[in-house]
């Protein structure tokens, strides 16, 4: 045992797995062998033998702290969050204060999309500050993409005071302070890591953090440089999906659209052979059919819901929505509205959902089509619960109005008029080309999302599904709705958001105007968009489509009723 912990030890790893595999073969009832067998294997990416390891182990009544935290790390090296979930959850039960099973199983969460979990691992203080660095810069960077400011704000704190802080851990802190837009500091942060040795595992980091800040100057030429080493970092650094769409955008930005739309096709081929890895039963199944939009509501069954008059909050007790498919311009409305001394946002968050979860669970009631079972108390109810999450996540003042953004909360329509029946909602429209472009060009993160536009010819079928559904269903409901065009939004910003203020009934306010130095002083921004919002506005994303023109043909007569419905053109003469 002694040679094989010394071969491990030393990163030997070969060697170990030889003489852990001669201990086993010799004492094959020595649990002990079998999980030190597993951990030499899972070091040498032999995952599947690694596992038969650890199952010979649990089979001699191994399952301690230590056997769930490997097993654990050996699922998610396979992408195989769910069952890295389930083992490191056994784990942290086991030994409730080990910060670094904490850190793999909130890991495990947020990738397997229970991000609820993955914050509440990591919500303990004490777990936090007993993480070394690397592990707590990691923790951190997974509290901020959760939307935990505070937490995030503290650990980033703690990694900036630390005069030796390591490389490892000084790089997550480059991506952390660029994603809250503190780009000097995340530069001058960067320039000592490259200056100071590193481990050669890092140049693709680093490079493509250089690179994001490169692209934040404008600086696309440089850009793709940097990314172009990270893409060709040796086997075994983060997928490639991570490199290619920043790339993409580069090329997007200096005109090389050729090459922009090959770079695209690899991200997506990238990413969807992870998901594969991930999401197994996800892809097997293909990309999201929008269910939830396949049933309209029962103008019956509106019919008996009255007209709200005396059913819910007043208007000035219910939530503003701003609804759209992503990618529609919704996080510079929101900005420009959080601006007002009235309202008050909050990341994107699934409390609609949530919602209308609890709607579809009432007895006797059915989603959409069957709601007018859901009685007056019931209904004021699941109000108050979506209320109480939404002050865990901000404090809302008297007077003020919360403004609820989430894009897709654009299939819901149904729950707000149920629930919220005077609430007015901001649907934001764009041109469907450059909507389905500009998700074609993002990195999404959601495994469902992402599957939706790996292709366009599936992502328009979406999006016309997704705004049929609405349609449809809006005939019906006759909501307070006002559609807003991005194209005029960024055309002639300030008459239309005068526009959107009375629509609201609110007083004008001169703050509204001014959305980006708004944003740079939120501490987190949690779209895509974070960086475009930072800046000012401008209409340069506007037809962007049109030099993609040609990928688009097949997909023109899937929106063409869309195109028709809200006036816009094909871009035939760009042809």
């Amino acid at each position: 045992m002694i040679t094989g912990a010394a071969a491990h030890a030393g990163g030997r790893h070969d060697a170990a797995a030889a003489a852990f595999g001669e201990l086993a073969r010799r004492q094959p009832r020595e649990a002990c062998h079998w999980l030190n067998l597993g951990t030499s294997l899972r070091a040498l990416g032999r995952y599947d033998e690694a596992l038969r390891a650890y199952a010979q182990a649990h089979a001699l009544g191994g399952e301690t702290a230590a056997f769930c935290y490997n097993v654990g790390l050996t699922h998610l090296d396979r992408f195989d969050f769910e069952s890295a979930r389930a083992v490191l959850g056994r784990g942290v039960a086991l030994a409730p204060r080990d910060a670094l099973m904490r850190l793999q199983y909130a890991k495990a969460c947020f990738e397997s999309g229970e991000a609820d979990a993955g914050v509440e691992a990591l919500a303990d203080s004490a777990a936090l500050e007993a993480l070394p660095a690397t592990a707590a810069a990691e923790a951190g960077q997974r509290l901020q993409a959760a939307g935990e400011a505070a937490l995030a704000a503290r650990m980033m704190d703690r990694l900036a005071a630390d005069p030796d802080l390591d490389p490892e851990a000084g790089l997550t802190l480059v991506q952390m302070l660029e994603r809250v837009n503190r780009v000097e500091e995340a530069q001058a942060l960067l320039a000592r890591l490259r200056a100071a040795p590193h481990p050669a595992a890092l140049a693709a980091g680093i490079a493509a953090a250089q690179a994001r800040i490169a692209q934040r100057a404008g600086r696309h030429d440089e850009a793709i440089v940097q990314l172009r080493e990270a893409v060709a970092a040796p086997d075994g650094a983060p997928p490639r999906h991570h490199e290619l769409f920043p790339l993409a955008h580069s090329l997007a930005a200096t005109g090389r659209t050729a090459e922009c739309w090959q770079t695209l096709e690899a991200a997506h081929r990238a990413q969807l052979a992870q998901l594969r890895l991930s999401a197994p039963l996800l892809v097997a199944h293909g990309a999201p059919d929008l269910a939830i939009a396949q049933r309209g509501v029962s103008r019956d069954d509106v019919a008996a819901w009255g007209d709200g008059s005396d059913d819910g909050p007043d208007e000035a007790s219910n939530p503003v929505f701003i609804v759209a498919f992503p990618r529609s311009g919704t996080t510079l409305l929101e900005q420009a509205l959080d601006a007002h001394p009235a309202l008050a946002s909050m990341d994107e968050q699934p409390f609609l959902h949530h919602a209308l979860t609890e709607l579809a669970a009432v007895e006797g009631a059915r989603y959409p089509d069957a709601l007018a079972a859901v009685d007056r108390g019931t209904l004021d109810a699941i109000r108050g619960r979506y209320f109480e999450r939404v002050r865990r996540r901000i404090p809302l003042v008297p007077g003020q109005r919360l403004l609820d953004k989430n894009p897709l909360n654009l299939l819901r329509l149904p729950a707000i008029r149920r629930l919220f029946p005077r609430a007015r909602i901001l649907l934001a429209v764009r041109h469907p080309c450059d909507v389905l472009l500009s998700c074609y060009m993002q990195h999404f993160t959601a495994p469902g999302f992402a599957l939706l536009c790996a292709d366009l010819p599936t992502l328009a079928a979406g999006y016309r599904r997704a705004f049929d559904a609405w349609h449809r269903d809006q005939a019906v409901l006759q909501a307070a709705v006002r559609e807003v065009r991005y194209e005029i939004l960024v055309g002639d910003f300030e008459r239309e958001l005068r526009g959107i203020a009375a629509f609201l009934g609110l007083p004008w306010h001169d703050a509204m105007l001014a959305p980006a130095a708004h944003a740079r002083a939120k501490s987190f921004i949690s779209t895509p968009s974070y960086a475009q919002v930072v800046e000012p506005v401008s209409a340069r994303a506007v037809g962007r489509w049109r030099a993609y023109r040609r990928h688009f043909e097949p997909v023109l007569p899937v929106l063409a009723p869309l195109l028709e419905r809200w006036g816009y053109d094909t871009g035939a003469a760009a042809g």
